[in-house]
């Protein structure tokens, strides 16, 4: 009997969530979760602070394909290949080929790009050396300039003008706009 291995399924683009969905439905319908057991639209959420402003999105890894884990059988793939949404497999030369599965190095890497290990990636508009303006807390109307970024942390460094003597205070992201 052949194990179960990730293929790689090519859909229209923007049609991954949808191909997903249709495809969960058709294994439940055809009884196929012997065979067909997880699809996955390889995603992950990203902090993007801008302004001032936290906001979160989810970014498509790769835009055009899902992942299933499956054992590869004429009946499975048939029903994989005409979910609508569907192009076809990569790693398939068409024909009735069989696609060429994932190595188990490339799932891991995929799986840990796409948060099964907590990784969130976190993009700010603000750079070292940058003139912001602080806009909340106890420094809020004044005006600074950014000696460090600790994206981790969520926080940076600011260098500020207190009573004519610069100081370094540590503001959160959130807590300020560039001038």
């Amino acid at each position: 009997m052949e194990e179960k291995k990730w293929y790689v399924v090519n859909t229209y683009s923007g049609h991954e969530s949808k191909v997903k969905e249709k495809l969960d439905m058709r294994i439940n319908s055809m009884e196929m979760q012997e065979n067909i057991f997880r699809v996955i639209v390889p995603e992950r959420k990203e902090v993007e602070i801008k302004d001032g402003k936290r906001k979160e999105k989810i970014k498509k890894l790769f835009p055009g394909y899902v992942l299933v884990e499956m054992i590869m059988s004429d009946e499975s793939w048939y029903i994989v290949r005409n979910t609508p949404g569907v192009t076809g497999f990569l790693g398939s030369s068409g024909k009735g080929a069989k696609p060429i599965p994932l190595q188990d190095d490339e799932v891991d890497r995929i799986f840990k790009e796409i948060g099964y290990t907590g990784d969130n990636v976190v993009t700010v508009n603000y750079e070292v050396g940058d003139n912001v303006k602080i806009t909340d807390g106890q420094f809020k109307m004044l005006a600074g300039k950014i000696t460090d970024i600790d994206l981790d942390a969520g926080k940076a460094n600011v260098l500020i003008d207190l009573f004519g003597q610069e100081t370094n205070v540590e503001l959160e992201l959130t807590q300020f706009t560039k001038e």
